[in-house]
């Protein structure tokens, strides 16, 4: 059984080729849309009336959600019991949680635009990794703790951290860093990255910041080619001048690296320091956070250019050391 994966929180036109409807990735621009399994609706049903009917609905319709959300939120397994029933619509009844409620409802009473995002980006997925299991996809409101949650098969959103960097209730508990990446069109880039980290978690010692550097920059790459619907700053979660700064520094950036012996030196703190939402400034005072992901979406991405390798060899070869070396990567 796949554990359970918690996400807390990704343009390039791509060009299509007219005779099959599809670019030259295998994207397909008609591709099925993914269902969005409602369970946050259904929630909502059972907190305005909760009968034993609609409890029993819950349990047979949603019984491997439910305990993805008991373990998520309530740290338990008893997700079948009276009780846990009980815990649930304590938790929503909260004046300020429930507000919260009604607004990601409203805000995402349609999904149809999502749903078929998501269906062109696993479209994508499917014909680079025919083997990967694509999972059954569901709405919930997890009252401003994870982003997206995963679990076997399937993967939930938490539509109530996706309502807008200027939702009033994010500026009491989310710095601006933090609060820009809560729009909307990072639904499904969210969605798409913690699928992926789930399906390629990181295997290699997380305290070299090269591996830790490779790994992310594997991930972005994958992202980028199965959602090209971002400007490249966006990706990062970055603001224009915060993207700038990344390629006007990136030469210096990389010497400090090196100099500083941060590369392959195993420092679990360190390291950490590179994969931060906050501003970087041990490295400068403008400098933005994330830089190591920066850094190595630009590795693999020159790797990729070079080399012609598909996307599965890339995410099933573990030499970082050699993609750094064929990425030929000197700014």
């Amino acid at each position: 059984m796949k554990p359970l994966r918690l996400f807390l929180s990704a343009l390039f036109l791509f060009t299509l080729a007219a005779q099959t409807g599809c670019d030259v990735d295998g994207r397909n621009t008609a591709a099925t849309p993914v269902r969005i399994h409602r369970f946050d609706r259904d929630l909502y049903q059972l907190l305005q009336t909760d009968t034993p009917e609609q409890q029993e609905r819950i349990r047979a319709g949603y019984a491997p959600l439910l305990d993805v959300v008991g373990k998520s939120i309530f740290r338990t397994a008893d997700t079948q019991s009276a009780a846990f029933f009980d815990r649930l619509l304590n938790y929503y009844a909260e004046p300020t949680l429930l507000r919260l409620y009604r607004d990601a409802l409203k805000q995402y009473e349609h999904t149809e635009g999502i749903e078929q995002e998501l269906g062109n980006s696993f479209h994508y997925l499917r014909t680079q990794f025919p083997d990967m299991q694509i999972p059954a996809v569901y709405m919930h409101v997890s009252g401003l703790q994870q982003n997206v949650i995963v679990a076997d098969s399937l993967l939930s959103l938490s539509t109530d951290k996706y309502l807008g960097a200027d939702y009033p209730l994010y500026r009491d508990f989310f710095p601006d860093y933090r609060r820009r990446r809560m729009e909307p069109e990072y639904i499904v880039p969210d969605c798409l990255t913690a699928w992926l980290l789930s399906e390629y978690p990181f295997r290699g010692d997380g305290r070299v910041l090269l591996e830790r550097m490779i790994y992310e920059g594997k991930i972005k790459y994958i992202l980028h080619r199965a959602y090209p619907g971002l400007i490249p700053e966006m990706w990062t979660g970055y603001t224009p001048a915060e993207y700038q700064w990344c390629r006007q520094n990136e030469k210096t950036l990389w010497n400090l690296l090196i100099e500083r012996k941060h590369l392959y030196t195993p420092d679990a703190a360190t390291t950490a320091r590179y994969f931060s939402d906050a501003p970087s400034t041990f490295i400068a005072d403008d400098a933005p956070g994330n830089l190591g992901v920066w850094i190595g979406w630009q590795i693999v991405t020159k790797y990729m250019n070079r080399t012609h390798v598909s996307p599965e060899q890339l995410m099933n070869g573990d030499n970082c050391q050699e993609i750094l070396r064929k990425s030929r990567y000197k700014p």
